[in-house]
């Protein structure tokens, strides 16, 4: 098969031919139809983080495809069922986090193209437990994107309690954005969205956020704040400016939702003003396997679009210098 491998931090990526994987116990393998480029997969090649990948490995972990050999003991799917392989590739099942639906936070975890290999290969192996099930109906395409944008704005909604008459605003409208501001209105909220770029404001306005402002341009939580101040803001922009004007732009009682990892890892959080105007800060992680089916359900009553654009794995390299200068209005997708 053929792979995208990082070799060393901030070197070009190298497409290599590597054996196929064989399932173990519990696991699948699956034959890729298509594979998002999250953020993530360029911070985890530039090692970014302070919790780091050990080269060399394989990125991705919005890859989506269909079973086609089964490890011992698997009984969830079946060779020819399409799958979702998601951020999380395994966790203990056993401890506090796990037993209370929040596996996600589980300190023994595996993640996808970041400490196994991941989805930028024509296969991928996967722990059949922790995998996404495509709803019939769902395209592939779609459904990379969803499988971590889409779980993990869709959680973040959540966790900031968005509710019918809230205003939202949402800093950073490209691959997550688009997504958290769609959830946001399912949600019933009323959105504003916020960004440097204004191909990226336009799409928000088709995708029927009320509001739009420019960073470049406004004063946004000066503006937002006109408004009457957001009931959520919710963070998605990789800049700590992004996070502090989130911040700013809450009202009395608001909450900010952080979901962006920006490789500067540092913002200014004002303790007076978080305390006496009642803020809360919360930070978000992906989501879990329940809310992954909730977002391929949705999607498949038609309550979401994803703006995506496909591409081949030899363009990695020119693909994550177009992410990172801001030249993707949204998603790109690998396909196979």
């Amino acid at each position: 098969m053929r792979a995208a491998v990082v070799r060393a931090f901030g070197a070009p990526l190298e497409i290599e031919e590597r054996p196929l994987p064989e399932p173990g116990p519990t696991q699948v393998r699956v034959r890729l139809e298509a594979s998002g480029l999250c953020h993530t997969d360029i911070h985890a090649w530039r090692g970014d983080w302070p919790v780091k990948p050990t080269p060399p490995f394989v990125p991705g972990h919005e890859g989506v495809g269909i079973v086609d050999a089964v490890g011992a003991g698997v009984t969830r799917v079946a060779e020819g069922d399409r799958v979702a392989v998601p951020w999380l590739h395994t966790a203990c099942g056993t401890c506090e986090h796990c037993i209370t639906g929040w596996e996600t936070l589980c300190t023994s975890q595996q993640n996808t193209g970041y400490s196994v290999d991941g989805g930028y290969a024509e296969y991928s192996l996967a722990d059949s437990r922790y995998i996404g099930i495509v709803p019939e109906g769902v395209d592939p395409i779609d459904a990379a994107p969803l499988t971590c944008a889409g779980v993990t704005t869709y959680k973040a909604v959540k966790v900031a309690g968005t509710r019918s008459s809230d205003l939202v605003a949402v800093f950073g409208v490209g691959g997550l954005g688009h997504l958290a501001l769609q959830y946001a209105r399912i949600a019933g909220g009323t959105v504003v969205a916020v960004d440097l770029h204004d191909d990226k404001l336009e799409m928000a306005k088709q995708l029927g956020a009320t509001y739009t402002l420019n960073a470049r341009e406004q004063d946004v939580a000066a503006e937002i704040q006109k408004l009457g101040g957001a009931d959520q803001a919710i963070a998605t922009a990789v800049s700590p400016r992004a996070f502090e004007a989130a911040f700013a732009s809450l009202r009395r009682g608001g909450t900010l939702s952080m979901v962006g990892l920006p490789a500067d890892n540092e913002m200014s959080l004002p303790i007076f003003q978080t305390v006496l105007q009642g803020i809360t800060v919360v930070g978000s992680i992906v989501g879990t396997r329940v809310d992954l089916a909730e977002v391929f359900e949705l999607h498949r009553l038609g309550q979401t679009r994803v703006i995506r654009e496909t591409r081949r794995l030899d363009s990695v390299n020119e693909d994550f210098a177009a992410v990172e200068a801001g030249d993707v209005t949204a998603r790109l997708v690998f396909t196979f």
